[in-house]
C-alpha cells in the first residue's frame, strides 16, 4: 500500500493513501472537533461530511476542506486551528443553535451532547443568528426511545447507520433547507417504519434529539462504565453498562470486534431484568417438595452427587446435557466436552432460541 505524507500544524506523518486528514490528525494526536462524523463509516469510504464543523485550512486552497472526507495526498501542509477555521466552525455552531432548543438545565443528554461541548469550546453562550424555530412534534410512538426533532442538527448520523449498518432503511430525510429532518415514511410516527427497536440511532445521536426511555434518570457524568460482553446470544457485542448508585441504569454499545459499535434491541434496552425484583440470585433446591435457596457450594455439591450416582447405577447414556444460545462458543464448547468426557454420553443439544 502506497504511502502518503502529510505535514499538520507543522508535524508531519505517513499515511496510508485514501487516508482522510482527520486520520492523519489522530495518528499525531491533533484534535479536530466533529459533529457528524462516524468511525464505522470507513468500511464504506464515504462520511456524511454534514456539519463542516471540522473543517481546516489546506495550503494553496482557496477553500476550508473538511477533514473528515478530504483524503490526504503527498505533501500536503494542513493547518487546524487558524482565525479562519475557527471563525467558520463558531458560525457552523451558531446556526445549530439559531435552531436549538436552549433546555440544557433538563434534557437527558446534558454531558454527553456533542453540541453542548462545541459551544463551550468556542464561548458561544447564545446564538448570534436568532430567528424563528421548528416546531415539530414529539415522537413517542417507539417503545423504547422518543425523538426530539426540534433538538436534531442533521447530522445524518441516525440515517446513515440505520441504512448502510443496521441495513433498516426505518428512516432518511425528508423537506429541504430550514425544516430539513429525518423521517420515517410519509413523516409519520416510528411505529409505521420498518424501525427495529434496535436503538443504533440513539447511540450515535450527538444531541438530544434520541433519547431512550429511561426509567432511571441520571447525569452522565454520574454513571461508571463497565465494559461487558452481551449476554443475549454468542455473537458476543461488546457494551458498557452505566451504573448508577450501584444499579444499572443504561446500556451503550462499544467497538468489539463483533460488533463495530453496533447493538441489537436486546443488548441496547434489555437491561431492567438485572434489577428486577423477581430475578434469582441465589440456586435453588427442593426440599421436601419445595424450592428453597441455597448456596453455590450446596447447589454443585447435589447437581455432582445426582450425576455420579445416576452414572453408577444406569450409566452414561442415562445422561443428558443441554446448553444454551445465550453463552459463547468456548462456554458450549467446554459443556459439550463436560457431558461427552465427563458424563460418558453422546446425549447433548445446544437450544437455538433465547
Amino acid at each position: 500500500m502506497s504511502m502518503m505524507k502529510v505535514t499538520i500544524n507543522g508535524k508531519m506523518t505517513e499515511v496510508p493513501a485514501g487516508s482522510s486528514i482527520l486520520d492523519a490528525a489522530k495518528q499525531l494526536d491533533i484534535h479536530i472537533p466533529t459533529l457528524c462524523h462516524l468511525e464505522m463509516e470507513k468500511k464504506f469510504n464515504e462520511q456524511a461530511a454534514a456539519c463542516r464543523v471540522c473543517v481546516v485550512e489546506v495550503e494553496n486552497r482557496r477553500n476550508l476542506a473538511p477533514a473528515c472526507a478530504t483524503p490526504v495526498m503527498d505533501g500536503m501542509v494542513v493547518t487546524t486551528d487558524t482565525p479562519r477555521t475557527i471563525e467558520a466552525r463558531k458560525v457552523v455552531v451558531n446556526l445549530m443553535l439559531s435552531d436549538h432548543p436552549l433546555d440544557c438545565l433538563t434534557c437527558g443528554q446534558a454531558g454527553a451532547c456533542k453540541l453542548q461541548d462545541l459551544c463551550y469550546q468556542y464561548d458561544i453562550t447564545e446564538t448570534a443568528f436568532p430567528g424563528a424555530r421548528n416546531d415539530f412534534p414529539k415522537d413517542e410512538t417507539n417503545e423504547f426511545y422518543f425523538r426530539d426533532l426540534n433538538k436534531c442538527v442533521a447530522c445524518r448520523r441516525c440515517v446513515q447507520v440505520c441504512n448502510n449498518f443496521q441495513s433498516t432503511q426505518a428512516i432518511g430525510f425528508g423537506d429541504r433547507g430550514f425544516t430539513t429532518h429525518p423521517v420515517a415514511p410519509f413523516d409519520k410516527g416510528m411505529d409505521a417504519s420498518t424501525c427495529v427497536s434496535c436503538g443504533n440511532c440513539v447511540s450515535v445521536c450527538p444531541t438530544g434529539a434520541l433519547q431512550p426511555k429511561m426509567k432511571e434518570k441520571f447525569r452522565h457524568w454520574e454513571v461508571s462504565k463497565t465494559q461487558t460482553t452481551c449476554t443475549y446470544c454468542g455473537v458476543g457485542c461488546q457494551m458498557n453498562l452505566l451504573a448508577k448508585d450501584n444499579k444499572v441504569v443504561g446500556v451503550e454499545p462499544v467497538n468489539g470486534p463483533a460488533n463495530d459499535g453496533l447493538l441489537c434491541v436486546k443488548g441496547k434496552f434489555g437491561y431492567n431484568f438485572i434489577n428486577h425484583p423477581d430475578r434469582l440470585t441465589a440456586p435453588l433446591v427442593r426440599k421436601d417438595g419445595k424450592l428453597v435457596e441455597a448456596t453455590w457450594e450446596e447447589a454443585y455439591g447435589l447437581i455432582i452427587d445426582k450425576v455420579k450416582k445416576t452414572k453408577e447405577e444406569f450409566g452414561g447414556d442415562a445422561l443428558a446435557g443441554l446448553t444454551s444460545a445465550r453463552v459463547t462458543n468456548e462456554e458450549n464448547y467446554l459443556f459439550q466436552k463436560l457431558v461427552r468426557a465427563g458424563f460418558g454420553t453422546n446425549n447433548v443439544d445446544h437450544c437455538a432460541r433465547l
